[in-house]
């Protein structure tokens, strides 16, 4: 099994853009790839069955389209409250778990070469009363892409996220500093190269602020930050 599992610093720092935007730009270059949002929160109910707007996102910038047994297996676990995974779960009495999450992407590779997993929340969130999402990311062993913010504040999210992923012996692919506002300073420019130097050089891919969230494929600079991106997650073995 080949992917890539992209993470965040945090919540509302923009790993669904960073997924979706990466999984765009490995289809342009020919990849098979799908996209994986295992556990979504926060969905809405259409026709009966919970919508995983993240999921929906990825789908559409990438221009895919499948079925509704393929849906299930990108995204085994959907809750309608907005929580972390452990609450929601509680709430409704169906945990998420790392092996159920591991067998529907097995079955998820039959379709596909390559997949871009996207996680909840940030490092350490909790799936359920033991497990979080670092052992997922574990379990895969694919190199992590961390999306972080691009102002103040980062450096520390960032360094403490990138921390707790070498420790746990995983391979980070790149930090991707996302520029979530047009305010441009002192501070917005040195982040990304302190997140690197601090970072012991890890590999940095910035977004510039991107006026149209709802369709960021139209953004050619955000797209050659994809392609960069694309191209450092398949030099890795």
């Amino acid at each position: 099994m080949r992917g890539v599992f992209v993470t965040g610093t945090g919540t509302g720092v923009g790993k669904t853009v960073v997924a979706a935007g990466l999984l765009k730009a490995l289809i342009d270059s020919g990849v098979s790839a799908f996209p994986a949002k295992p556990v979504q929160t926060g969905c809405t109910e259409i026709d009966g069955v919970l919508s995983a707007p993240d999921l929906e996102f990825s789908l559409k910038v990438a221009d895919l389209s499948p079925d509704e047994d393929l849906m299930d297996l990108m995204c085994p676990f959907r809750y309608s409250l907005a929580s972390s995974p452990h609450l929601a779960g509680r709430m409704t009495g169906v945990y998420a778990d790392v092996n159920t999450i591991i067998e529907k992407m097995d079955q998820l590779f039959e379709k596909c070469d390559f997949q871009v997993a996207e996680g909840a929340g940030g490092v350490l969130v909790p799936l359920n009363d033991s497990e979080k999402m670092l052992d997922l990311m574990v379990e895969l062993g694919w190199p992590v892409v961390l999306a972080a913010r691009g102002d103040l504040g980062t450096i520390n999210h960032s360094l403490l996220s990138l921390a707790v992923l070498k420790n746990a012996g995983l391979q980070i692919a790149a930090v991707v500093v996302n520029h979530l506002t047009e305010d441009v300073s002192i501070v917005t420019r040195d982040n990304p190269r302190a997140i690197a130097h601090y970072g012991e050089s890890v590999r940095i891919v910035e977004i510039p602020y991107v006026r149209n969230q709802e369709e960021p494929a139209s953004n050619s600079s955000f797209m050659e930050s994809m392609s960069r991106l694309s191209r450092i997650v398949m030099e890795r073995p």
